[in-house]
């Protein structure tokens, strides 16, 4: 107990601000949510504002550029549904590839400040009561780090919130997860963008984007090829792990 009039040590101080940026991101969250910002990522929203949009953005590309990755980021960080329809209005905007682009490096920066957050404010706690059973499980993730995030980042396989989490408990490394989830959404990003690209002449002709091109096999195929890919390494380790035991 510390006594009265006398400072917190500063492992308490340390402790403390660590959780700050977290409430600030679970205010922010909430005042997304009350707001409803959901209800302006819309194609009734895109199609009414496309010309003023439109303007802006040849006005003052660079500019533009800039808000499209700080809102991207900003939904990204406070969860907000509707990644995809901001990928396709990116790619509405600047084309598939700038817009693609632009897209994965808004979700990219969002993500690392959600596990920079995470790290800072409940990974060190997490792991003093979680046991030995978490220390293992780090060690199983760290060996591959870099191949399971390619492909949690290649395939939805969990909400990309929960990806942008776990890794944060588990130990990874910040550069290692930077780069797996730049990498690893920029196939999605770049489909979603092209759809975009095409939106102007579906808008004419009164139409919405198709969302279930995830679904075609021109689309599937290649990305579960990127996914065996990323896979190798962990299939080598595999093998080499137990042929030695063989020998």
């Amino acid at each position: 107990m510390i006594p009265a009039g006398k400072p917190s040590p500063p492992g308490d101080r340390a402790a403390w601000k660590r959780w700050i940026p977290l409430a600030i991101l679970i205010a922010c969250i909430g005042a997304a949510y009350v707001l409803d910002l959901q209800h302006y990522l819309t194609f009734d929203a895109l199609r009414d504002h496309r010309q003023a949009l439109q303007d802006v953005t040849r006005e003052r590309p660079v500019v533009s550029a800039f808000i499209m990755v700080l809102v991207y980021a900003a939904a990204t960080a406070v969860s907000v549904p509707g990644a995809s329809f901001l990928t396709i209005a990116a790619g509405f905007l600047f084309g598939t590839w700038l817009g693609g682009m632009l897209a994965v490096s808004g979700a990219t920066l969002g993500a690392v400040l959600v596990f920079l957050i995470a790290r800072s404010s409940l990974g060190h706690g997490l792991r003093r009561r979680a046991g030995p059973w978490l220390a293992r499980m780090e060690r199983g993730f760290a060996e591959n780090a870099m191949s399971y995030l390619l492909v949690l980042r290649l395939v939805p396989l969990f909400p990309f919130w929960l990806v942008n989490l776990v890794p944060a408990f588990l130990g990874v490394g910040l550069r290692t997860y930077t780069i797996a989830t730049f990498i690893g959404i920029i196939p999605g990003g770049l489909v979603y963008a092209s759809v975009g690209n095409g939106l102007g002449a579906l808008f004419d002709r009164g139409e919405e984007p198709d969302m279930q091109i995830f679904l075609k096999p021109e689309v599937v195929m290649p990305i579960l090829g990127l996914v065996a890919l990323a896979l190798v390494p962990v299939a080598y380790r595999y093998w080499k792990g137990h042929s030695g035991k063989d020998t």
